[in-house]
């Protein structure tokens, strides 16, 4: 499951098009953040319901710290914090 959306907001200028999806599989369990330039996703940030952990990962070298913290602070906003059982 996916909800594409877009943000122009000033809090969040870096962030040209983000993603809130889940992935429910074999190797994870949670739901989380994709930040895309285009159609290339450049980070996501996941909270893994299984393994109780939150985690960044970057799909680009290189990237803006500020683009990063952005979109941490996006996904505390738009992410409940608790874990789902």
């Amino acid at each position: 499951m996916w909800d594409r959306r877009e943000t122009s907001m000033d809090e969040y200028s870096k962030i040209e098009n983000y993603i809130v999806a889940s992935d429910v599989g074999a190797d994870r369990d949670g739901i989380g953040i994709e930040v895309y330039s285009g159609n290339q996703m450049l980070l996501e940030v996941f909270r893994d319901d299984t393994k109780k952990t939150r985690e960044v990962t970057l799909y680009k070298t290189e990237l803006d710290l500020e683009l990063v913290e952005q979109t941490i602070a996006l996904f505390k906003k738009e992410i409940p914090w608790k874990f789902q059982e």
